[in-house]
């Protein structure tokens, strides 16, 4: 019984609660109301430094970082390089980091995003947690996904506030581990594994070769 909201990539959440009862989103996207991941913190960077740069939105230090960040002087150039494929559209990613470090420096629009997402996060556990019939006991909030696993504190701070406003009972644990080890944990489950595979396979983990982490996938 508990709830869990990924936000990495891309953002998804999901609940179990007594009896077997789940709660899910189909977390695809905008088309289906959602809001947030790095994918999509990386465009609202974006968004918000070229309209900041050619005068139809507020003033914000992302106009300067977010090109910069590519070794160009103005946002115009970046557009250019990325509708034109000179820069991959892979790297859109390392925005997302980008942002926040724009937002702990202080600037009102990347603060602004990131309140948002904190909202969007304690939203969907909550909705969850009220489908289920869960608000009235105290229940798991797990919290994954790279975008959350960093714990920044201005993401991290808010999203604990909001839960305990909106749902008090909610007990949050930020999960660290990449979802491939929760995976083999669940094959573990369905082939009644006994307490030594269960040990062995965390070792393992924990004895990894150091290196980039996998990437979540939205």
């Amino acid at each position: 019984v508990g709830v869990a909201v990924v936000c990495g990539a891309g953002i998804n959440c999901a609940g179990v609660g007594h009896d077997g009862a789940t709660a899910r989103f189909p977390s695809i996207g905008r088309i289906s109301g959602d809001w947030g991941g790095g994918s999509f913190l990386a465009d609202e960077a974006l968004w918000f430094a070229a309209r900041a740069e050619d005068g139809r939105g507020e003033a914000t230090e992302l106009a300067r970082a977010v090109p910069a960040h590519f070794g160009l002087s103005t946002m115009l150039e970046l557009i250019e390089a990325l509708h034109l494929h000179a820069i991959p559209e892979r790297r859109r990613h390392e925005l997302a980091p980008l942002l926040f470090a724009v937002a702990d420096s202080g600037d009102p629009v990347a603060r602004a995003v990131v309140a948002r997402q904190a909202e969007e996060i304690a939203l969907m556990a909550t909705v969850a947690l009220r489908r289920l019939d869960l608000l009235t006991e105290p229940t798991p909030v797990i919290l994954g996904g790279s975008v959350l696993a960093a714990r920044h504190p201005l993401l991290h701070d808010r999203v604990l506030r909001l839960l305990s406003e909106h749902a008090p009972k909610a007990v949050p644990h930020v999960v660290t581990a990449p979802p491939v080890l929760g995976a083999a944990l669940d094959a573990l489950d369905r082939g009644a594994a006994d307490e030594a595979a269960y040990a062995r396979l965390r070792g393992a983990w924990e004895q990894r070769p150091s290196g980039p982490e996998p990437r979540d996938v939205p």
